[in-house]
């Protein structure tokens, strides 16, 4: 299989072995069902500048049903939503910003330093226990820190396998198909002994990303009362496109 789904019909989709996340093989890494649900915005709308997703439960891989609509529409900008739902329980929703465009490249400014290219970068390497599903099917580069070394980390990612077989991803779904990673690229904690799982994302862009490498210059911090924030400089081969932020629910196995 060459994809994350199996397209079922225009609003479903089968999960295929891809999207299998770290906590269990029954479960989603939230990377593709992020990707599918901006593929179905991208279908009302041709760009996005703000994107919170809110985690109601586990995403099973299993057969999946997303709806879409329009919340606010407008003439400058527009709300839209859209969820993703097994059997009749919502998993995950989406709200997400459409601004109209606008020419304002001489005010144009401030979006940072771009990273070191994807070149600079070495593989990251996997451990025996982590083989397998959504890791593998992501190249992973290291420019500093990664998954399994605690702490900041500046990392490229590039899936390997389409979101919807039989369609090309833009490079809006490949960015959301790998962002949700921040938390993991930087974590403090070793997910063999702690839980450290993000409630939410929120990605805000000042421009749409190019090409198909994404970077992340994640960080994590983690407080004293069980609750965790990681965010991260996303960017493209190009420089800064946006940025993240997940709340992180942090318990000890």
């Amino acid at each position: 299989m060459t994809a994350f789904y199996l397209p079922l019909s225009e609003s479903s989709f089968r999960s295929t072995e891809h999207t299998v996340g770290p906590w269990g093989p029954g479960s989603q890494h939230l990377g593709p069902p992020s990707a599918l649900l901006v593929r179905s915005l991208l279908a009302l709308r041709p760009t996005l500048s703000r994107v919170t997703f809110e985690v109601l439960g586990p995403v099973p891989v299993a057969d999946l049903a997303v709806s879409t609509s329009v919340e606010r529409p407008g003439r400058s900008v527009e709300l839209l939503s859209a969820s993703l739902s097994h059997e009749g329980r919502v998993a995950l929703t989406a709200r997400a910003w459409h601004v109209v465009g606008s020419d304002t490249t001489a005010v144009a400014g401030g979006s940072g330093t771009p990273m070191a290219p994807p070149e600079s970068a070495v593989p990251m390497e996997v451990p025996d226990h982590w083989g397998g599903g959504y890791l593998a099917a992501v190249e992973w580069l290291s420019l500093s820190g990664g998954i399994f070394t605690p702490g900041d980390a500046k990392v490229w990612a590039r899936p390997r396998v389409a979101v919807v077989e039989g369609s090309t991803p833009s490079p809006l779904e490949t960015l959301f198909a790998v962002v949700d990673s921040a938390s993991g690229v930087s974590s403090r904690v070793d997910i063999r002994k702690w839980y450290a799982i993000n409630t939410d994302l929120t990605v805000h862009l000042h421009r749409q990303p190019v090409g198909e490498w994404i970077g992340l210059d994640a960080s994590t911090t983690i407080g004293p009362d069980g609750v965790g924030l990681a965010t991260s400089v996303v960017h493209d081969v190009e420089g800064p496109v946006g940025t993240t932020a997940q709340a992180l629910f942090v318990r000890e196995r």
